[in-house]
């Protein structure tokens, strides 16, 4: 079967592309062998796509898995291991995501202060450093603009990053609901 995870994942409104492409290669990348949630997963994205009810697509699904050995304990099984993953790959964003804050806005800030501590140092020298001054007085009417774009930029990643594996988890638990209740 087709393993376009994005596909089957990403076709909730809103969500980050770049996330959705991240968080379905991890996906990929840890697929357990056989007929599991992801094959069912694309199999019922194949049944939805027929405009199938949502209960005769769950359990046509579950009946063409069952001829493959998959059994509902099976199936909910490597749900779980797959929420796992996501929750792994959450972990990894974060920290990854801590140390970008820390690189482009705290650096930055300490770089900032620093620099406005020479300034107050050198406006006490003698007038000849009146221009290193200046140099420095630029750097730092400069970083506020840098360090404001730099936060929006990673605010905004994490947003789209957050949406985007909420919605795969919203969406998981929503299949372990459904197969619980219909199968």
């Amino acid at each position: 079967m087709q393993k376009d995870l994005k596909k089957v994942f990403g076709n909730t409104h809103g969500l980050d592309e770049k996330s959705v492409s991240f968080l379905t290669s991890a996906l990929e990348k840890n697929n357990l062998p056989g007929f599991d949630y992801i094959e069912f997963k694309q199999s019922l994205a194949a049944l939805s796509a027929m405009d199938m009810d949502e209960i005769i697509a769950y359990k046509s699904a579950f009946a063409t898995a069952s001829t493959v050995g998959l059994t509902k304990a099976k199936l909910l099984e490597t749900a779980a291991h797959y929420k796992g993953i996501l929750t792994k790959e959450k972990g990894q964003f974060d920290q990854a995501m801590q140390n970008q804050v820390q690189q482009k806005v705290a650096g930055k800030k300490e770089e900032v202060e620093k620099l406005k501590q020479q300034i107050q140092a050198h406006r006490q020298k003698i007038a000849q450093l009146e221009d290193q001054i200046g140099k420095y007085q630029k750097t730092v009417d400069n970083a506020d603009a840098e360090i404001n774009t730099a936060k929006e930029k990673i605010e905004a990643t994490k947003k789209g990053f957050e949406f985007t594996h909420q919605s795969i988890l919203n969406q998981i638990d929503k299949d372990v609901e459904n197969i619980n209740t219909y199968l």
